[in-house]
């Protein structure tokens, strides 16, 4: 079905009217707003308010090889939250974290169709934080590589402090 408004071709599609719940709605603009995402600006055609949605293509389930060997499928959530909790109270905005959580996910998926051990996942992470911020760094590395003590928390402050001066 279609709709001219405003001297431009509309086109109805199924779409839920978060103000009125009609089912009806018509797409007025469309754009691309990520390397995958599409942002369309919708009207609804009862009661004309209108309203922005995203869509992003399906993934495919990609499956987490746990340490223990058991398996759950990809949550970049999950990455997400242990980089805010490395960069807490570290001058790092929320909008840098949501791009390394894109930049981890997109390696992660571009390299890995089916599984990936959390481990290759834990490394990408180490591996970005440490470009960003020595001390999120350290936070994050000292979960993620099980330091027991202090011998093994200080020899990676002396490996990043080697690192740094090269």
């Amino acid at each position: 079905m279609f709709l001219i408004i405003r001297h431009s071709i509309c086109v109805v599609l199924p779409m839920k009217c978060p103000f009125c719940s009609n089912k009806e709605t018509c797409v007025i603009e469309t754009r691309e707003s990520d390397e995958d995402t599409t942002r369309r600006r919708r009207e609804c055609l009862k009661c004309k308010k209108r309203f922005t949605t995203y869509e992003k293509p399906n993934e495919f389930n990609l499956r987490v090889i746990k340490k223990d060997g058991a398996r759950e499928f990809f949550d970049k959530e999950k990455i997400r939250k242990g980089l805010l909790k490395a960069c807490e109270k570290r001058p790092i905005s929320n909008e840098t974290i949501d791009a390394l959580t894109d930049d981890i996910e997109r390696a992660v998926r571009n390299k890995y169709s089916q599984e990936v051990k959390s481990s290759v996942i834990g490394n990408l992470v180490v591996k970005h934080l440490k470009k960003l911020d020595s001390v999120a760094y350290i936070r994050f590395a000292s979960v993620y590589r099980e330091f027991t003590d202090l011998t093994d928390l200080q020899d990676e402050i002396k490996k990043l402090l080697k690192e740094k001066k090269k």
